[in-house]
């Protein structure tokens, strides 16, 4: 118990250390999901004045609810807080650390298991930085243990009843409702309940089909009531158009594919995207110790004539994790590829059950593999907190833009401060979440539409490029503060 307790601390304390300033700043995403999050606590409305919606329209496309809809709740209490968002998605980091630890523990039947799970859970860098950021990803990795760790539980019965598939169909809904490559994986998942027919038999699982279908029917009047709202996002970054044979299709997923399981990627580079506000470049996603595990997992899952249908189950999962991110055309995306850390943990406990089984040479193994998993897991601490003042990650979550362009702007004293964005870089938000910091009022502000100039002699934030006529106050890319003349 002493053990158990050091190590909750310890993953307590990891996860909300300088959770304020590392990241320093607020990304424009993250204004976003935190000022609607604002306006539903107090109002019940977004920011357009839609009362409870499903989904958020946000930078011409639709958020999900979940994650807003949470920090409304706390924000209900505690008013609007950057502090309080990040420790929000902190909280949901060392959960995700708790529940994998509990599953690994039931599903071998040692607590012994379980803690060394949840230390590589804690300190694998993928779940950690999604654990940083107020994004609606960071609640995935969460949710997704949540519905394994229910499965887990129905997998042991004979038979199911309303006590195994409501908890089944509720926790395919929050994966369908809370990011949105769930609206695939999550059916997908749901279809993999097959590999349990022979146990519990067809009552159960159309059961529990039955129950999840459910929870699609407001998803599915959305998309109805507001055609290509779901989709126009993803139009935008796949690769699959009408003009597409099948071929030609079959091909690029194929391609997609191989690249989302790059284990250099996955092991040394990370993220390639420069703009990945969640990740620290070339840095791991994975630690190695735990990779390893996990391919000794799978191939002792694998050499077993049955393997049982929970494992053939988490192997068809991590398949399946794969493929939404496998649809589109941006190369190893992490947050699209959020599930794929879970289920490697989750295949990493057989091999620890293995190294546990008393022999001297397997219990050197695995010493050797708790220390390379805690130095690896010590350097990548010490990589992600030394970057919390790269220029880049500056840059990224426009850290400067309190006090180089909101406060001079607020200390002329004249409104109204005229928002003027370019159509990609909808900077209006910060100036709105800012200013709600602060306890003002909107009012202040008047947003212009792209096609709009403000008028002469107006006090402008603007993200547009190329400003004449005007007398610039202060700019910091892309935010320009100006007086037009």
């Amino acid at each position: 118990m002493l053990t158990l307790f050091t190590v909750s601390i310890l993953a307590v304390l990891l996860y909300i250390a300088d959770v304020l300033n590392n990241p320093a700043g607020f990304h424009l995403d993250e204004s976003s999901i935190a000022f609607n999050a604002h306006t539903i606590s107090q109002t019940g409305r977004d920011e357009y004045g839609l009362s409870w919606p499903l989904y958020f329209r946000a930078f011409g496309e639709f958020k999900n609810p979940v994650y807003i809809y949470l920090l409304a709740m706390l924000f209900g209490l505690t008013g609007p807080s950057i502090l309080v968002a990040r420790l929000f998605s902190a909280t949901a980091g060392f959960l995700t650390v708790a529940v994998l630890g509990v599953l690994a523990a039931r599903v071998t039947g040692r607590r012994t298991v379980g803690l060394l799970v949840a230390v590589s859970a804690m300190f694998t860098p993928w779940l950690f930085e999604l654990s940083r950021v107020v994004l609606e990803v960071t609640l995935y990795p969460l949710v997704l243990a949540l519905f394994l760790l229910c499965l887990h539980s129905a997998a042991q019965k004979a038979e199911w009843s309303w006590r195994d598939t409501i908890p089944l169909a509720i926790t395919l809904a929050l994966l369908t409702y809370t990011y949105s490559i769930g609206r695939l994986l999550a059916p997908l998942l749901t279809l993999g309940l097959l590999f349990f027919v022979r146990r519990v038999g067809w009552r159960g699982v159309l059961s529990a089909w039955g129950l999840y279908a459910l929870t699609l029917v407001p998803v599915v009047v959305f998309n109805f009531r507001h055609p290509g709202a779901l989709t126009g996002r993803f139009s935008l970054i796949t690769y699959i158009s009408p003009q597409s044979s099948f071929g030609e299709t079959a091909l690029g997923f194929l391609r997609h594919y191989a690249a989302n399981v790059n284990p250099w990627r996955l092991l040394i580079t990370g993220d390639p995207n420069y703009y990945q506000m969640a990740h620290v470049q070339e840095a791991e996603l994975m630690l190695g110790a735990t990779a390893l595990l996990a391919a000794a997992g799978a191939w002792l899952v694998l050499r077993s004539r049955r393997p049982g249908p929970w494992w053939a189950f988490i192997l068809y999962g991590l398949a399946a994790s794969i493929v939404p991110a496998s649809l589109t055309d941006e190369p190893f995306h992490m947050l699209h590829l959020a599930p794929v850390p879970v289920f490697l943990i989750i295949l990493s406990a057989p091999a620890l059950d293995w190294l546990l089984t008393g022999k001297t040479r397997r219990l050197a193994t695995l010493l050797v593999v708790a220390a390379a998993t805690l130095a690896q897991g010590a350097v990548f601490q010490w990589q992600y907190h030394g970057s919390a003042g790269s220029a880049r990650r500056l840059h990224l979550f426009d850290a400067e833009y309190p006090q180089r362009i909101l406060e001079p702007a607020l200390a002329r004293k004249q409104t109204p401060i005229y928002l003027a964005d370019a159509i990609a870089i909808p900077g209006y938000i910060h100036a709105y979440w800012y200013v709600t910091l602060r306890g003002l009022d909107l009012s202040l502000f008047t947003r212009l539409p792209a096609e709009v100039d403000p008028p002469a002699d107006a006090l402008v934030i603007s993200t547009r490029e190329n400003w004449t006529g005007c007398e610039i106050l202060s700019r910091i890319e892309p935010y320009t503060l100006c007086v037009t003349h």
